[in-house]
């Protein structure tokens, strides 16, 4: 069984197998999920006070918040190294 993880930014890791969405922030539901996963002592906030910019929402019921962009948190647990993309985006 593979153990995989994810950098989320500031040296924060999630392990990718218990990560079920990627988020945007701005839509008003996902705003009432952050705020009834914060009553109910079910989020993690890795932003270090920094803008929440994506919103992971775990397995477990958990809410995570990074800093990093969705698509960013996306390539990382795809695999896909941020240098490798840009060439990819450049050769297109």
């Amino acid at each position: 069984m593979e153990f995989k993880l994810i950098n989320i930014g500031f040296g924060n890791i999630v392990s990718a197998g218990r990560i079920i969405a990627i988020v945007s922030p701005e839509s008003a539901p996902i705003k009432r999920l952050v705020q009834e996963s914060r009553d109910e002592s079910r989020l993690i906030d890795a932003t270090y006070g920094r803008k929440t910019r994506a919103v992971l929402i775990a397995d477990s019921g958990h809410v995570i918040l990074s800093a990093l962009q969705p698509e960013t948190v996306a390539r990382r647990a795809a695999g896909e190294e941020e240098s490798d993309f840009r060439s990819k985006e450049e050769e297109s």
